[in-house]
């Protein structure tokens, strides 16, 4: 279960962009969901959706505007809407706390997965290469959270030569992304997706998982520590 848990990390630095409202309750522990506003290197914004237990909320009260800290595990699961099932992601929080001191990198995650679609390459007009890949990423107690990937460049050419089955680690941050969605003759709504765009990702050494899932957090694990200090 150890390792299980190191297949899937992520780390967030960003700011509260709406209240905590109640999402639901399992086993006797409810559960909030709020927005939390993640800045890019541009002046692009990202906007990703937050689960949080109650059972976090006893030491921090989260409000509109506060710096925060998210550490866990991108979720998935399935939602009936519109007369059918549509996949929603979600970042399960495990750890929340004040942001004191903000990091060169305030986006990052760790996946270690399986992929359960054929690879999707494409270019753009403009000559753009992209690939899309649906990663399915092992939990505790046989579950598995469903995640989009979307890489560039030399990174999507490389997905070409993958295969369902295959079993690779990425690294990269979330992000979200706005569309339009045509739902009759003269109506357009205006939808946001999520996904995790890839800087790096490999074939899964098998000898050093731990490792590799431990890698992309080390400096900012450092950083942490300093600043409790």
């Amino acid at each position: 279960m150890d390792n299980l848990m190191l297949n899937n990390k992520i780390y967030l630095e960003g700011i509260c962009v709406s209240g905590l409202e109640f999402s639901h309750e399992m086993y006797g522990e409810g559960f909030y969901v709020f927005k939390l506003g993640v800045n890019r290197l541009s002046d692009v914004k990202d906007v990703l959706p937050i689960t949080i237990s109650e059972r976090l909320l006893t030491e921090i009260d989260i409000k509109a505007g506060d710096e925060l800290v998210i550490e866990g595990q991108l979720r998935s699961y399935n939602k009936f809407i519109d007369g059918g099932n549509r996949l929603i992601l979600t970042v399960f929080a495990r750890d929340v706390y004040p942001c004191i001191e903000k990091s060169k990198n305030p986006n990052q995650i760790f996946l270690n997965g399986y992929i359960c679609k054929e690879p999707v390459y494409r270019t753009t007009p403009f000559g753009r290469e992209i690939a899309d890949i649906l990663l399915a990423v092992n939990r505790p107690y046989n579950k598995s959270d469903y995640i989009p990937t979307i890489s560039w460049g030399r990174n999507s050419r490389f997905c070409k030569t993958l295969n369902v089955g295959d079993n690779i680690c990425v690294w990269g941050r979330l992000q979200s992304r706005k569309y339009q969605k045509k739902i009759g003759e003269n109506e357009v709504i205006s939808k946001t997706a999520y996904e995790v765009s890839i800087s790096k990702l490999e074939f899964e050494d098998e000898n050093s998982p731990s490792q590799q899932a431990e890698d992309p957090f080390a400096e900012q694990v450092k950083e942490n520590d300093i600043a409790s200090e």
